[in-house]
């Protein structure tokens, strides 16, 4: 990972194309990555990172970001119109958070995280009998093996 921050703390972020572009300050910085089960995010692949609402600024393409949703509509899936790259989401499971895609943060990989959690999305833990809790299904590890 490279130093992206700007002198506010917030990272600048892009999709793919350079379309959309961003300005990000993370709830936990890069601390804590995850991944979901659930039938959307298993096709998708990221990896994602916590931002406030108020803390993700769209600094070009607003106009190009569309929006995706399932299910039961609550979570705000946006993807690039030009380059399909998915850039962020509005939670389902706390809707005052965007989850953002660490591979649109610039300098950051999904491959610089050598295990991320990966979260049970196949029963919500907002469908769960007595309320929100996060239940880890597993983990996904990465080693980048040594050069030849």
């Amino acid at each position: 990972m490279t130093d992206n921050k700007t002198t506010n703390g917030a990272m600048n972020g892009s999709c793919h194309c350079g379309t959309i572009r961003f300005t990000v300050t993370l709830v936990e910085g890069l601390e804590k990555p995850r991944r979901c089960t659930c039938s959307f995010c298993r096709m998708r692949g990221a990896v994602v990172v916590s931002a406030m609402l108020p803390d993700l600024t769209i600094t070009q393409g607003s106009e190009a970001l569309t929006l995706y949703q399932f299910n039961t509509k609550k979570a705000e899936h946006y993807f690039c119109s030009k380059c399909g790259i998915y850039t962020h989401h509005r939670r389902r499971s706390n809707p005052n958070h965007f989850s953002i895609n660490v591979a649109c943060l610039e300098g950051v990989s999904p491959f610089d995280f050598e295990c991320v959690p990966v979260l049970d999305g196949v029963v919500h833990h907002s469908d769960r009998p007595g309320g929100p809790a996060y239940v880890t299904a597993g983990l996904l590890r990465y080693e980048k093996l040594p050069e030849a």
